[in-house]
């Protein structure tokens, strides 16, 4: 058994910043599912979304967001973020991120996104996360009290049930050690999930492999609660080319003038929304699936063809370089695109400083949901959220005195067998990315709903019977917490009777009067399938 004063899950702008901030003090362990920078922040474009201008306002930035998030925001918490924008904004630019100046070197660039009332966008080119990324890992792989196992991914919490000693704690994790297949029993003071968001329940995402909902999972198994979790916020343009896996096509790209169109070169966003290509992603996402759906196209495209060639590449390098590779010049004729999931703007319930429901357990980043983004994610408020909450969960912890140390049980291996064959966890997998895309996406009907929770639960039974009798895998792992994040979202969109955000159903097309958000308790249901895991609790 290793011994740390903080384990935390999740290499991403979250786990990344709350590790900098209490390893000065605490002997941190920073584990993640595959090299440190496979994250979805290191794959952000579009920026950080902070009030840095003279003519921008912190009540215009928190009015902002309250209004994408439809009536589910929380006030107090949206105005926390908001009002710690600029300090963490200024942490970056410390630690050295390269954020980029104006062409007079007289500050910062700041762009626009859907949805803003001002340019509040603070990038790095065309590729802020991979920016700040790079500059806050390199920090993490040099620090002395940081140890990163990379190439492990965690397969449960422990808490003190497991352990069979009294009161409901976290008390660390069992992480698998992919290269050697053994399960390591990490203790720790204090365990923060920053395992990121769920894209891989879908078929079309932007999302790294990575995202398949395992914090959200293990929180669940462990007796958290989960919140929001039905809106899903589709981004509305993602390159469709059948070689480009999950390439985004920034919303910066509408901001700066960019069109969507049908196959025969007609605009279709004045007839749905008179805000038109700057509608908020909900919209946009919506308007591009009625049209698809509608006429039959596989696509829609996005041109900016008609912007100077120099103003293209100096603002979007990336994308340019991106789609030369598929043979697609931007600077001259339009981009092939498609929704995909892209956020998760639920997940487990939090406090104001990452708190869940489990003493010592915290979640921050996508994986938590803070009552920030409300029904639907104001652009560029995902990354400002991640640095907000990794600060103020790493000021409670070095705020605690230390707990007694507790001695773990061993993960107990000793009556199952190795897989026979692998092939039921790859068609389980594809088959619940292609039901969940075609019955729980975009727009929703009670009969897709129950369609999809049908499917969940078979193929729920079969992955339970697999995880009881054979050795775990990284990919078992997987299927096993994204079958159970699929169970989750399909519950939350069923209990929402009207249409709303994110969640749009053709069976409740209203919105109800009030705003309430959907909370799920996990029942004894839950708890008894983990005491009849046997084998491997």
């Amino acid at each position: 058994m290793q011994q740390y004063d903080v384990l935390i899950m999740g290499s991403g702008l979250a786990g990344l910043t709350l590790a900098l901030k209490v390893a000065d003090s605490k002997k941190v362990c920073l584990v993640s599912k595959r090299a440190i920078n496979d994250s979805a922040s290191n794959w952000a474009q579009g920026g950080i979304a902070a009030v840095l201008a003279d003519d921008d306002s912190i009540e215009a930035h928190i009015q902002d967001t309250l209004i994408s998030g439809a009536g589910l925001c929380d006030a107090e918490v949206t105005r926390q973020v908001v009002e710690h924008g600029r300090e963490t904004i200024e942490w970056l630019i410390r630690e050295g991120v390269p954020f980029t100046r104006e062409d007079d070197d007289s500050g910062y660039h700041l762009t626009r996104e859907g949805g803003h009332s001002h340019r509040r966008i603070i990038h790095a080119a065309d590729a802020t996360g991979h920016a700040v990324q790079m500059t806050l890992a390199e920090k993490v792989r040099n620090h002395a009290n940081i140890t990163l196992l990379e190439e492990h991914i965690a397969v449960d919490l422990i808490t003190s049930r497991k352990a069979g000693i009294e009161g409901g704690e976290c008390l660390g994790a069992y992480v698998l050690d992919n290269a050697s297949g053994k399960v390591l029993t990490l203790g720790a003071q204090h365990t923060v999930l920053a395992t990121g968001g769920t894209g891989k329940v879908y078929l079309y995402t932007t999302n790294p492999d990575v995202s398949t909902g395992d914090g959200l999972a293990m929180a669940w198994r462990a007796g958290c609660r989960a919140a929001n979790m039905e809106f899903i916020q589709f981004h509305p343009t993602c390159l469709y080319h059948p070689q480009a896996k999950s390439f985004l096509i920034s919303e910066a790209l509408r901001g700066e003038g960019g069109l969507l169109k049908l196959p025969d070169g007609t605009r279709f966003m004045p007839a749905h929304d008179a805000r038109a290509e700057l509608a908020p992603r909900d919209i946009v996402a919506r308007a591009i699936d009625y049209e698809m759906k509608k006429h039959g196209y596989d696509c829609v495209y996005l041109d900016i063809s008609h912007q100077p060639a120099d103003f293209i590449l100096s603002h979007f390098p990336t994308i340019y370089r991106r789609c030369l590779e598929f043979g697609i010049d931007i600077t001259k004729e339009s981009i092939p695109v498609v929704p995909a999931a892209h956020y998760s703007c639920g997940g487990i319930l939090t406090d104001h400083v990452g708190g869940t429901d489990i003493p010592g357990l915290y979640a921050i980043g996508e994986v938590a949901c803070t009552g920030l983004h409300g029904a639907n994610r104001l652009a560029s408020n995902s990354l400002l959220e991640c640095l907000v909450f990794g600060q103020a969960a790493a000021l409670d912890i070095l705020a605690q005195a230390p707990k007694p140390l507790v001695q773990l049980p061993d993960w107990d291996e000793s009556r199952v067998t190795d897989a026979d064959e692998e092939i039921i966890i790859t068609h389980n997998w594809n088959e619940l990315r292609r039901f969940m895309w075609n019955y729980v996406g975009i727009v929703r009907t009670n009969k897709r709903l129950l369609r999809a929770m049908n499917r969940i639960h078979l193929l729920r039974d079969e992955v339970h019977e697999f995880y009881s009798n054979f050795r775990i895998s990284n990919d078992l792992i997987e299927l096993r917490n994204l079958l159970q994040v699929a169970e989750l979202i399909v519950q939350s969109a069923m209990k929402r009777h009207e249409s709303r955000g994110l969640h749009y159903s053709k069976d409740y097309p209203e919105l109800a009067a009030d705003a309430v958000p959907t909370i799920l308790t996990p029942s004894n249901y839950y708890s008894l399938l983990d005491q009849h895991h046997g084998h491997h609790d």
